[in-house]
């Protein structure tokens, strides 16, 4: 029997997250804000006591090492975006977008987005997938189908993932 489009997205979702799940299991905090390097992008709080993400429009060059909790925060910015845009009314400006200030408060957020994706996904039919109507608004989505915006999803979700695990091994390997 053939695999529908959806199903396919929401099995590539699935591996994703549980890579995910696999490299949030043994960390803390220490090693959430651990920097890698002098020249690198973190969450700090702000004088509001908001943690916020460094970021630099246009991006230097060379573009910063970063830390696991800015790219958990990252994976939240441009889901809380992409799900604003695609099944809302709009997203907060970038600087809304704030990192929830722990480890475990991070992954209980991106659990939540998670869930909210995939339940959107569960629902949608080929049509849906083949529409850039939901897209449209999207900063980084204009002109493709919310199939083309999925299929991002899945492939950002799995990049972060797999450097969020490079860090964790870089920092147990210190010695």
């Amino acid at each position: 029997m053939p695999v529908s489009r959806v199903d396919l997205l929401l099995c590539q979702l699935d591996i994703a997250w549980a890579l995910l799940e696999y490299h949030l299991d043994g960390l803390d905090d220490e090693v959430c804000l651990w920097q890698p390097a002098p020249h690198c992008w973190t969450v700090r709080p702000d004088g509001r006591g908001r943690w916020t993400a460094d970021w630099q429009v246009p991006e230097p060059d060379p573009v910063p090492a970063v830390t696991i909790g800015w790219l958990t925060w990252h994976i939240g910015f441009w889901w809380t975006t992409t799900l604003g845009h695609c099944f809302g009314s709009g997203a907060p400006e970038r600087e809304e977008i704030t990192w929830p200030g722990s480890l475990a408060a991070a992954a209980a957020w991106l659990r939540g987005l998670k869930d909210r994706w995939r339940s959107h996904l569960s629902g949608l039919t080929d049509a849906d997938l083949d529409s850039t109507d939901r897209t449209a608004s999207l900063p980084w989505g204009g002109g493709q189908t919310l199939a083309d915006v999925a299929g991002w999803v899945n492939v950002e979700l799995t990049k972060n993932v797999a450097e969020i695990g490079l860090l964790h091994t870089l920092h147990g390997a210190r010695g």
